[in-house]
């Protein structure tokens, strides 16, 4: 075959694969229009539940893009309507399994070899199956169990064909309603856009699992560990990694059989994530109960590093602090920490924030805030006083980083597990828990006054 020829053709495979991605762009976008169209005609014919659950209705019937999308408000009470945070926190991301012979067919493109070539047997019968992936257990021809995380096919391309869409609608409502433009809605778009891509890269999840580990190492922890990736056996849409044997950290009587005190078994879990948040490159931003497992050898499991997140030390430092006002009510140290936490380019009155914060307290008659942090309330109590307290600090001009939202929503996870585990737990209090590594102690200014 001529040099000219081989050029020919593989133009011609190009523009194949951009006509074909065009036309599964816009039979996306028809699909879109028909959900929303179908939800409107609905509405007028008298279908009118409250807008949070119309929106999560329509959400779940448009898939992939937008279930992670209302994951996201459900994760974010910092940055969205109490009424819609409390509403998606039932956002469901349980989707049917896709048939085997299209997962075989996925890791035979992906790893360029039979499926036999790679694993002595891949259980056809999925452990878990979402919206962007679905896992299978399997076992190596070198005979060591694993699981093998499988992307379903065309979701980048329907994560890109919906967030264009998304950008454009923002920037469309922002020209039209200026007033939004400081609230950024194209912003938000865009750094969900960037989170969910980055979910999509499994080498990069490969990385994170291998990075963990080497945190523990370096560490010295023995008491935690994440899966190893095999390599061999993995790309950008296909990760084998090692299979864990346990339980969830939210199984109380068979944790008790494995271990003496269930309490130590958290606070082991609770040090390690404190610990990466300043020790390792990122911390785990996702510790639902499903990606905490007690291993049958009592250590802890961490699994799934598809969603982190990176915050600095001071960032920190100002989140532990915020934390700990909330406990204790503590009106100044919330505004300080506030203010050190978010983004403004004005000059905040502290005395004037703390003074908002403690009539936001006194209205709330019903919350003891001590019962907060302990999570004696529950998520929606919380997620709404956390907005109203966000509310609060950006009528002062302060707005408040993803970051933010990801640690509230480890806190409440970490909350239900002392609940579960160790009731009598205090979390700013117990001596067992390092909330901050030796050497990066608090800002010595946060203990006025205390």
């Amino acid at each position: 075959m001529t040099p000219n020829l081989q050029e020919s053709l593989a133009a011609a495979r190009r523009g194949l694969d951009h006509a074909r991605t065009g036309l599964k762009g816009a039979a996306r976008l028809g699909f879109t229009a028909t959900v929303l169209a179908s939800t409107g005609f609905g509405w007028l014919l008298g279908d009118r539940p409250p807008a949070p659950r119309l929106m999560r209705r329509t959400f779940e019937r448009l898939g992939t893009t937008y279930i992670k999308l209302g994951q996201f408000i459900a994760s974010s009470p910092s940055l969205f309507p109490a009424e819609y945070v409390e509403e998606f926190q039932h956002c469901l991301d349980n989707t049917p399994p896709m048939a085997f012979h299209r997962v075989r067919r996925v890791i035979e493109e992906e790893l360029g070899r039979p499926l036999n070539e790679v694993y002595a047997w891949v259980d056809p019968r999925p452990l878990a199956s979402a919206s962007i992936a679905q896992v299978h257990a399997a076992r190596l021809l070198t005979g060591e169990d694993v699981v093998v995380k499988v992307q379903k096919p065309g979701v980048q391309d329907v994560l890109l064909t919906d967030f264009n869409f998304l950008y454009v609608a923002a920037r469309v409502i922002e020209l039209l309603s200026p007033g939004l433009s400081k609230s950024s809605i194209s912003g938000v778009v865009e750094e969900i856009q960037k989170s969910m891509l980055e979910e999509c890269d499994f080498l990069q999840e490969a990385r994170n699992l291998e990075q963990f580990n080497a945190f523990l190492v370096a560490t010295q922890n023995h008491r935690a560990i994440a899966p190893r990736p095999y390599h061999q056996a993995s790309t950008l849409r296909v990760l084998t990694m090692e299979r864990f044997y346990g339980v969830p950290l939210t199984d109380l009587e068979t944790i008790r059989t494995h271990t003496r005190d269930p309490a130590e078994t958290l606070v082991a879990a609770l040090n390690t994530w404190f610990s990466s948040l300043m020790l390792c490159d990122f911390f785990h931003a996702d510790v639902h109960a499903g990606n905490l497992m007690v291993l049958e050898d009592g250590r802890i499991g961490f699994i799934d590093f598809g969603i982190v997140g990176r915050i600095e030390r001071d960032a920190w430092q100002a989140m532990f602090t915020f934390f700990e006002a909330i406990s204790t009510g503590h009106f100044r140290q919330m505004a300080e920490s506030m203010v050190k936490i978010g983004m403004t380019d004005e000059a905040v009155d502290v005395d004037r924030l703390a003074h908002d914060i403690e009539k936001l307290y006194a209205r709330l008659v019903d919350i003891d805030p001590m019962t907060v942090v302990k999570a004696e309330k529950n998520d929606t109590e919380i997620n709404r006083l956390l907005t109203d307290i966000v509310e609060i600090g950006e009528n002062h001009g302060i707005r408040f980083p993803r970051s933010f939202a990801l640690l509230v929503k480890q806190f409440l996870y970490f909350d239900r597990y002392v609940q579960i585990l160790a009731p009598e737990m205090n979390i700013f209090d117990d001596e067992r828990l390092e909330l901050m590594p030796a050497g990066l102690a608090l800002d010595p200014a946060y203990d006025d006054d205390r």
